[in-house]
This record gives structure tokens, sequence and C-alpha cells, in this order.
């Protein structure tokens, strides 16, 4: 994507500023409590700059730019460059597949869902991070995004009855969910545990599904 390639510095700089760093812990503790036991190998779609995959030691990320790719690489990522919509990995390829944030950027959710379900052995997992739109900090981002945020602009974002609605369509059961970000926009100043269940007002939300 040419707005990634163009402005991977500034997103990536993001998770070094004090609340940036907060949340990505915050996240990242919600996203390995969902992947516990989960089937390897494990593959990040969108997996950007790669902090979420070189912390969790996910096996392989995609993403369509190319700077944000050698971002994940020199953080020992293994990445191959492609797009959600048409994943280059023959069915059945992984045990896991994780959309962290990514559903709220992708052209054609339906299709990555459906790729990724594709890819997916039998008996795989599909775990699905977003910001719900409901909660404060998704209607935060929707704020910045219509007045012109260089990322936020792009998204979409999903209520939480949206995105179990899109996983259903695309042939995935939600078999459990977990919330986090509790602490409200610009006061974010601890780390919190994630809660088992979901809730529309956290700021993350993980579904573990399967298909």
């Amino acid at each position: 994507m040419a707005l990634f390639d163009r402005l991977a510095h500034r997103y990536d700089a993001w998770f070094e500023g004090d609340e940036g760093r907060l949340i990505f812990q915050i996240e990242l503790e919600a996203i390995r409590a969902a992947a516990q036991t989960a089937p390897r190998p494990w593959l990040e779609v969108g997996v950007g700059s790669g902090r979420f995959a070189s912390a969790l030691g996910i096996d392989v990320g995609i993403d369509p730019s190319e700077k944000l790719l050698e971002m994940a690489h020199a953080r020992g990522v293994s990445t191959i460059r492609g797009r959600g919509e048409r994943l280059p990995f023959a069915d059945g390829s992984f045990g896991t597949v994780f959309l962290i944030v990514t559903i709220c950027f992708v052209d054609d959710p339906m299709a990555v869902l459906q790729e990724c379900r594709r890819v997916l052995r039998s008996g795989g997992k599909l775990i699905l991070g977003f910001v719900p739109r409901e909660s404060p900090w998704g209607k935060r981002y929707s704020r910045v995004a219509q007045e012109g945020h260089p990322f936020y602009s792009h998204a979409r974002f999903y209520a939480i009855d949206e995105a179990e609605g899109l996983l259903g369509e695309a042939g995935f059961a939600v078999e459990g969910a977990t919330s986090t970000l509790f602490q409200p926009p610009g006061h974010v100043e601890r780390l919190e545990p994630p809660r088992p269940g979901r809730s529309g007002t956290a700021g993350f939300v993980v579904f573990r599904t399967h298909a």
C-alpha cells in the first residue's frame, strides 16, 4: 500500500511514544491470551512493521508495503510481500492466521477472511483483533479520520456485532473473546490485563475463531 510505504517510519514511530508503548503491550497480552494452544505454523496477514509478529513468535508475515516489510524483516520476521485478498499460499498451509487491526484497512474484508479460511488447516484458528467502532477509542479514531488523519482516514471501523457477522459470513465461528484497553483515549497510564468476553467499552477486542 503506497500510503504505508510513504509513511512507514511515522507509523512505526507511534509505538515508541509513551502511550503507544503501553497500548502495544496491552493489546499484545490480549492477543497472547487468545493464541494459547493455537496450532502452528502461524501467519499474520497485514504484518506491518512486525512488532506483534516478533513478540508473538509468528512464523510468517505478509503485507503489501515494502517499507514496512523491511522493518518486520529487521525484527526477525520471515516476510512475504502480498495482499490478504490473494494469499500466495497453498490450501491448508497454516494452523493459525492472525489479523491484528488489519481488517480495518483492507479494501475487501470478505475476500481476506475467505482467503484466511482457505489457507487454514482442518481445525485451524483465525485470531482477529480490532478496535470496536462503538468504543471510546473507535469513536476517537472515527472522529480524527473525518478530520483527515493520514492513517485512520483510510480505515473502516466495525462494531462488535458487525465483525462477528463478517466472520460468520466467511464461515468462521467465534469460540472465545477477550477485551482490553478500558482506559480512555489520552489517559493510558498503566498496563491492564485482558478480560474474558466482548465489551463495547473496550478499545481492543480479540475473537478466537474456527472454521
